[in-house]
């Protein structure tokens, strides 16, 4: 299995470290940076499956790299760590969708646990937008769910003519493939 990437982001070089080498113990992959912007320099959508970044810092702080971050990946899981927590500030970095919020000092195992939530949750809402993004054919009729724009699985069913059109303004022609064509044909004789 592959090994999850956390990006660890502190402007403090002893937490960086120490956190560092705890998640690379507890098996992760970890890359670091000592400021948002470092950190906005080494990311790139898909590249990693976690960000922890202390909220205060020198330069961008923590909820702007937050905010930063959803633009470029909005699915990119977030936990803030802040040895000032106050509850504006929290209430600031759930608005902009930390998937947490840590107040230092923390135990290693707590975090710990934090961090598998919010890899899973992340790799849960991958597999939903995955079959989110599967087309849904009737193996009756044939015909196609437009979910496009509404709760997935209450869109109306459409012929696939009527999909085609409406979808890529496609009309098609009705003709046989050669196998449909030869059953066909043995149907008449």
């Amino acid at each position: 299995m592959k090994k999850q990437k956390i990006m660890l982001v502190d402007d403090e070089e002893l937490i960086r470290a120490s956190l560092a080498l705890d998640l690379t113990e507890a098996g992760y992959l970890v890359e670091t940076a000592a400021s948002g912007d470092e950190a906005l320099r080494l990311f790139s959508p898909g590249s990693f499956d976690l960000v922890i970044s202390d909220l205060l810092m020198e330069g961008m702080d923590g909820l702007e790299l937050l905010r930063r971050l959803r633009e470029e990946e909005p699915d990119i899981a977030v936990i803030i760590l802040t040895g000032y927590g106050a509850l504006p500030s929290a209430i600031e970095a759930i608005r902009l969708g930390a998937d947490d919020y840590l107040l230092k000092p923390y135990q290693f195992e707590e975090l710990q646990v934090r961090v598998n939530i919010c890899l899973e949750r992340r790799a849960l809402k991958k597999r939903i937008k995955l079959y989110e993004d599967i087309l849904p054919v009737c193996a009756v009729c044939r015909k196609i769910r437009d979910d496009e724009g509404r709760e997935p699985g209450s869109g109306p069913w459409l012929s696939m003519e009527q999909y085609l059109s409406r979808k890529a303004g496609i009309r098609p022609s009705h003709s046989y493939c050669p196998i449909c064509f030869e059953v066909a044909k043995k149907e008449l004789e």
